[in-house]
């Protein structure tokens, strides 16, 4: 009978001792500053979806859809060519099989089902292409304004406490990606009270870490970025290929296969293909270069400035005066053979190619 007197005796106590402990942990959130309370429906809510939301614009040169994206993997049939895309760099399989043959009509054949994810991150099943346009018809089209925001990126984990005021439960939820915070934001209601451990990370573009300090930080530094960048929300997969490419790297290139050929000449629209044909290029890493064909070798220079999609190639050989240009470095692709591929203003076009790979 003592046991149980003493049972009865702890068991309240205990209960009275977790109640004050979720009260205070209650009354700290709701104490907590204006600036650290998210609700539902608010200005900083809807950005927060936006930059939390699935861009779907990486994979365009298979599906032309800015609001979904393919999932891994999937078999695709390229030009006759079948690919397994299990990456994203496997879509630059897919764009130097296009890129081989200017002159083809390129084609695109995708194995179904597939399974895409949406906007909310939420995935489905598509069986054919008539499911598959149903969502894409629901993008917005090419370069049109949509509501995701890419200029900027949340830098997990975060960490938001959930307080509901219908029936005062408390949860603290760690959230490890933009899925997991676009659901608990989109999941709001008008009873939901959220608090943010700040200080949380925001990524930019470029790769700036910006540090933020409640949520009127984090809606400023949202306005101020989230029209900052080229979305690349297009359908042209050969435009900004060169974002990572840098001299070092077309130096190498360069420098460590012999004898280039030109397998693609234009100059103001004319097509030049032939006009250097059994002629063979070889760059050197003091900045100079030869050009051999039979019975004859001549000499000129080059020089590569610049970053990214702006290095500029000035190529320099007095004898033959259609290599020679100040090109913008369009692309480097390495498949089955090896190409550079030089360019200004949309009418000078110079590809060298090589099997070097």
């Amino acid at each position: 009978m003592s046991k149980i007197f003493k049972i009865l005796f702890i068991f309240p106590i205990a209960v009275t001792m977790l109640l004050i402990s979720c009260r205070t942990e209650e009354t700290e959130l709701i104490e907590a500053p204006e600036d650290e309370i998210l609700v539902a429906n608010s200005k900083i809510a809807n950005l927060m979806l936006k930059t939390s939301s699935n861009d779907g614009s990486f994979d365009n040169i298979i599906d032309k859809s800015n609001c979904f994206n393919i999932n891994f993997p999937l078999a695709v049939t390229a030009n006759n060519q079948q690919i397994n895309v299990s990456s994203k760099s496997d879509y630059k399989i897919i764009e130097y099989i296009f890129d081989e043959d200017d002159d083809d009509t390129d084609a695109l054949d995708i194995t179904f089902p597939i399974k895409i994810s949406l906007k909310d991150h939420s995935v489905v099943t598509v069986n054919n292409y008539t499911e598959l346009s149903s969502y894409s018809n629901n993008c917005n089209g090419e370069n049109e304004q949509d509501d995701d925001i890419e200029c900027l990126d949340f830098k997990y984990p975060i960490t938001a406490s959930i307080f509901n005021t219908n029936n005062e439960l408390i949860d603290v939820k760690t959230l490890n990606s933009d899925s997991s915070l676009y659901e608990l934001v989109d999941n709001l209601n008008v009873s939901d009270f959220v608090t943010i451990n700040f200080p949380i990370t925001v990524t930019l573009l470029d790769g700036t870490e910006l540090n933020v300090n409640n949520l009127t930080e984090l809606e400023t530094i949202i306005e101020r970025y989230n029209n900052d960048c080229d979305e690349d929300d297009d359908y042209d997969y050969n435009d900004d290929d060169c974002d990572d490419c840098d001299r070092e790297q077309l130096t190498d290139v360069l420098t460590n296969c012999a004898d280039w050929t030109v397998d693609k000449l234009e100059r103001d629209n004319n097509d030049l293909d032939n006009i250097y044909d059994g002629y063979t290029f070889n760059f050197f890493t003091d900045g100079t270069l030869s050009v051999y064909w039979p019975s004859r070798t001549v000499y000129g220079t080059w020089v590569a400035n610049g970053t990214g999609n702006n290095i500029t190639v000035t190529i320099n050989v007095p004898d033959l005066p259609y290599c020679n240009n100040d090109w913008i470095l369009h692309e480097i692709s390495k498949y089955t053979e090896t190409k550079v591929d030089l360019r200004v203003g949309g009418i000078d076009r110079l590809r060298y190619d090589n099997g070097c790979n």
